[in-house]
């Protein structure tokens, strides 16, 4: 119990931390948010808890395949924004959008495999 407790305290202090930094610097906190803090944290956690590098490189090549469609939230939001549509509007349009990606490109992965 410990040992998740601290699993719990050690990525929500790394969210925290990213929410301040960008608070005082939006590149810095770009920076550290652009890092996959989560996916690091994910297959550090699965190494530590399993040892399973086969299931930890599958983990790591799906991360990268479903990036993709996150990078689409990420152009889309800046965009709609500067043409003024409303922040929530915006969020909600991206972010839409990019789960309907990833929908398709987890669809895609299963039709590869």
């Amino acid at each position: 119990m410990l040992y998740y407790l601290l699993k719990v305290i050690i990525s929500a202090a790394l969210i925290v931390l990213v929410s301040e930094v960008s608070k005082r610097s939006s590149l810095a906190g770009a920076i550290f948010a652009s890092v996959p803090l989560v996916s690091f944290l994910a297959i550090l956690w699965m190494y530590l808890e399993t040892k399973d590098v086969k299931q930890i490189a599958a983990l790591s090549t799906d991360i990268f395949w479903l990036v993709l469609p996150s990078l689409l939230f990420f152009v889309l939001f800046p965009v709609l924004l500067r043409r003024n549509v409303n922040f929530y509007l915006a969020f909600g349009i991206s972010a839409t959008l990019m789960v309907i990606c990833y929908f398709i490109t987890t669809w895609l992965l299963k039709l590869l495999r």
